[in-house]
């Protein structure tokens, strides 16, 4: 069985050509680089880019992957959520191709092909149900309770900015370009090498950013404050040096991701003990990053928990990888609508 997957949700063009759960071929034609200079993405400019890019990249996988669109079985394609001019351009291509061929078209929602991130390169049984599952990306933000595959219970998100946006931000203040969260990674690290901090604070420290808990036994975030606060730090330290200098970007840097991970951390380890499960997962772009990754495998293992998270830095990015194993998993337990060629945003 092939299956060809297409993520178009935002400002990469990736596909992926996928034999049975065993990814063949996978390019991603990624848009930072134009997106640096407006420090953010432009849906309209997004959407060009998707159409200039998305024939080349189809070309490369089939290439790669030795097969023509005719031995193709299904199409899985990111409908929802993400920028409606990016995610159409995915959704016509695959909906031509699927029409033209008589291919079943399976729609695939994005957050769920993030969590199924978790199952590329590893065997099924892998993952041990129940679990609770930490989503944490530029858009969204949240916490689900999983008592199998498909059985999905968010029991708290984001009430405003969700973590990577916030990233994105604090990093435009100070500068840094786009995207923020492997730039103030890069800062906080360089600033925590040299001061030589340890990974998590004694408890007598508060640290330079409040810690926005809301309900610590709820798990609802919010950062809009934390932005805030960062800004009113920022203008201060402006205000008496006359600039920003580097090594105010390397603290307020790490200040912030030390603010952020501490919460994302602390909340998912509770939810797991609230849940009473066994497993703990985080999915999404901001998984690649290493200190709260840390952050909850100490967290983990003060619990005796399983902490799992995507094998490879490149499955946590918005990726066409992860939509094709979502779908194989549809397609293997009939998850999808038959006889449908055509599926909208």
């Amino acid at each position: 069985m092939y299956i060809l997957a297409f993520e178009t949700s935002c400002d990469d063009t990736s596909i992926a050509l996928f034999e049975d759960a065993i990814l063949r071929s996978m390019h991603t034609k990624s848009q930072v680089k134009i997106h640096e200079k407006t420090g953010g993405v432009v849906p309209e400019v997004a959407a060009r880019e998707h159409a200039n890019s998305i024939f080349e990249v189809l070309d490369a996988v089939l290439k790669e992957g030795g097969v023509s669109l005719e031995d193709i079985d299904y199409i899985g394609v990111t409908t929802q959520p993400g920028l409606i001019p990016s995610l159409l351009t995915g959704i016509t291509v695959a909906n031509t191709i699927a029409t033209s061929l008589k291919i079943p078209i399976i729609p695939i929602h994005h957050i769920e092909a993030h969590i199924f991130a978790n199952y590329l390169e590893r065997e099924e049984q892998e993952i041990k149900f129940p679990l609770v599952c930490l989503t944490v990306s530029g858009g969204h933000n949240e916490i689900y309770a999983m008592k199998s595959m498909w059985e999905l219970e968010k029991i708290g998100g984001t009430i405003d900015d969700a973590a990577g946006e916030a990233f994105d931000k604090v990093a435009k203040m100070m500068g840094l370009g786009y995207p923020g969260w492997p730039i103030i990674s890069k800062k906080a690290l360089m600033y925590r090498q040299l001061s030589l901090h340890s990974l998590v604070r004694s408890k007598t420290e508060s640290g330079l950013f409040p810690r926005v808990w809301l309900d610590k036994k709820a798990f609802d975030f919010s950062f809009s404050g934390l932005k805030t606060a960062v800004k009113r730090e920022i203008d201060a330290r402006i205000e008496t040096s006359w600039s920003l200098r580097e090594e105010d970007i390397q603290e307020i840097s790490y200040e912030f991701e030390e603010s952020v991970t501490e919460v994302l951390a602390y909340k998912l380890i509770e939810a797991a003990k609230m849940k009473q499960v066994s497993t703990v997962m985080l999915a999404g772009g901001v998984s690649a990053n290493t200190i709260l990754r840390d952050k909850i495998q100490l967290l983990a293992d003060t619990h005796e928990l399983e902490f799992l998270y995507p094998k490879k830095i490149q499955y946590c990015m918005d990726n066409a990888a992860m939509v094709g194993i979502n779908t194989y998993y549809k397609v293997r337990y009939e998850k999808y609508e038959r006889d449908i060629y055509q599926v909208t945003v």
